[in-house]
């Protein structure tokens, strides 16, 4: 499998490059593009260098190479994430702005009818941010905000940030060793509260 792999300056570093981490694990082919502004959300957020973040992948290219094979719909790759994805690269997808390869090679996703993740990262959330996601979703791509899951009972941020490489992953069919998935609501204790009051008991039959 090929998977082009772009991140931007929203926040969530930390993501993309556990999602490199375990991409490379799994044997997955990586085409990075790295925007200006991820470089420097990456020296924030992570102990990751860009020389180190370059080694995880297969391929690396420049945020503006418009000569990279990923900006043509005659190279065939398997999907593309941008993780995470700022809404001012979103805007630029809605509209077909492919001034950059991030926004181009997107573009060429949508074009091809191939898989489009956006790990959308922006809270709270505009209406112009909105309508955006919401055309870029009926075009064919998966919104997909980095949301926390505490079934699994994280104890640490990288427990978090696992737990989201795994939802990515699924998007593309592929299984991750690190995954703990939903198995059921397990049995509730009797007498066991929900909101500390006698009054809110929520016992499972």
């Amino acid at each position: 499998m090929k998977l082009v792999v772009a991140m931007t300056g929203a926040t969530g570093a930390p993501v993309g490059v556990r999602l490199l981490e375990v991409l490379g694990e799994l044997g997955v082919q990586t085409h990075l593009v790295v925007s200006r502004w991820a470089r420097a959300t990456l020296a924030q957020e992570t102990d990751c260098s860009l020389r180190e973040l370059k080694s995880l992948a297969s391929v690396v290219y420049g945020p503006d190479d418009q000569g990279a094979p990923i900006a043509s719909g005659s190279y065939r790759v398997d999907g593309m994430v941008i993780v995470p994805c700022s809404m001012k690269t979103v805007a630029a997808i809605r509209i077909g702005y492919g001034e950059g390869l991030i926004a181009r090679a997107a573009d060429v996703m949508l074009k091809e009818r191939r898989r489009l993740v956006l790990v959308a990262r922006e809270t709270p959330l505009s209406v112009v941010h909105l309508e955006n996601l919401t055309e870029v979703a009926r075009a064919g791509a998966t919104i997909m905000p980095p949301v926390p899951a505490f079934y699994n009972q994280p104890a640490t941020i990288a427990d978090v940030v696992d737990h989201l490489v795994v939802r990515i992953l699924d998007q593309f069919d592929l299984e991750a060793p690190l995954a703990r998935r939903w198995e059921g609501m397990r049995p509730t204790p009797p007498h066991a509260t929900v909101s500390g009051t006698a009054e809110h008991e929520a016992v499972v039959a």
